[in-house]
């Protein structure tokens, strides 16, 4: 085959050949590291239980209403939006340890079901974890036994996060619309 082609690229392919034998001599393993650090970046995977206290009843309520379509009758609620900032504590009770807070929105974004877009961040205030947040992004159908949400993100030692986070509704009050929701979240971070 090589002796169709003209004699002039015959010095095209030796040093294309050359080349590459030494960008792979050349290699080395390249170590992922954060800007201002000096230390590698090894993945780890961490786990985390806590419990989401969603408040829209009573004098201080923690999820507010923030737009209500107009002209709009849907059973699921389609349209509405709540902005959020909600406690996450260590056990089921309101009153257990205060580990962080859930800010951000969600909107009822089903015609047909009640389904939520959520986006919000945790933001960790106690702990190894303190300073330190999670970015939530997707669909939670609150009456399904089990939900499933993608972590997109986050800062602090969650850094460059990636994961998701399992949602179980743990009580729910139909006159107030207050929900208590377990979550464990399961993140690789750096």
């Amino acid at each position: 085959m090589a002796s169709h082609l003209p004699k002039s690229t015959t010095p095209i392919f030796v040093l294309c050949f050359f080349f590459l034998a030494f960008l792979t001599a050349s290699a080395r393993p390249v170590q992922r590291q954060l800007a201002g650090s000096r230390r590698p970046l090894r993945e780890k995977t961490s786990h985390l239980h806590f419990y989401f206290h969603d408040i829209v009843s009573g004098r201080n309520p923690t999820a507010v209403n923030i737009v209500r379509p107009a002209n709009i009758s849907s059973a699921a609620g389609f349209g509405n939006v709540a902005m959020i900032d909600d406690p996450l504590t260590e056990g089921p009770e309101l009153s257990s340890k205060l580990i962080g807070r859930a800010q951000g929105f969600y909107a009822l974004d089903g015609q047909q079901e009640t389904t939520l877009l959520m986006a919000c961040t945790y933001v960790f205030l106690e702990g190894k974890y303190n300073g330190s947040t999670l970015s939530i992004l997707g669909r939670n159908a609150p009456m399904h036994a089990v939900r499933e949400m993608p972590v997109v993100g986050g800062s602090g030692l969650f850094r460059l996060a990636r994961g998701y986070a399992v949602a179980r509704t743990h009580q729910y009050d139909a006159n107030t619309g207050d929900a208590n929701v377990e979550y464990n979240v399961y993140v690789i971070h750096y």
